[in-house]
């Protein structure tokens, strides 16, 4: 029996590659100084939005820090992430309280609207999907945050249509 390798699909929009002159300061900033990994990886992520492969590659080169140990630190902590994100970050909280209120309602429905999984982006680049432990507001449990805006007690069906009004919003400002 033969078994045919399917391809991997890349849910996140191709960037261009980086402005490694961006990280310039930063390196400036931080060459030499004990303990500056993560410094180092959380301004490059601020710069870009990512770490992508050429800002480790730049920081190494510049730093002498290890590419290994870079790439170590970075896949060991969530806080970094090593391919592009969208414009509107949604954060569904899992927390105990949102947990127990039907939590997975709400990121099935999102998944399912999107046509993505738990960390993928959009092929539009609008929207990544994270499943989180906490954001801290129990009370308003079931909770997911876009952006810096939160929304709590939702169903499914009231998340989708959150989603849906920005991405309207999105294209009326394109045009």
């Amino acid at each position: 029996m033969r078994v045919a390798r399917i391809p991997k699909e890349e849910n996140y929009v191709a960037t261009e590659t980086p402005d490694l002159s961006l990280l310039n300061p930063l390196i400036a900033k931080y060459k030499g100084k004990k303990g500056n990994m993560i410094p180092l990886l959380q301004g490059a992520q601020n710069i870009f939005g990512y770490i992508p492969r050429e800002a480790f590659e730049r920081i190494s080169e510049l730093t002498g820090l290890s590419l290994s140990e870079m790439y170590g630190v970075a896949t060991f902590y969530a806080q970094f992430r090593l391919k592009p994100v969208g414009k509107h970050i949604i954060k569904v909280c899992h927390g105990t309280a949102c947990h127990v209120q039907n939590a997975n309602a709400i990121t099935d429905a999102i998944q399912e609207a999107l046509k993505i999984k738990d960390t993928e982006t959009t092929v539009d680049g609008l929207f990544t999907l994270e499943s989180v432990a906490c954001l801290g507001c129990c009370s308003l449990a079931p909770v997911m945050m876009i952006g810096e805006e939160t929304f709590g007690k939702l169903t499914g069906k009231e998340a989708v249509k959150i989603i849906r009004e920005i991405r309207i919003r999105e294209v009326q400002g394109n045009e």
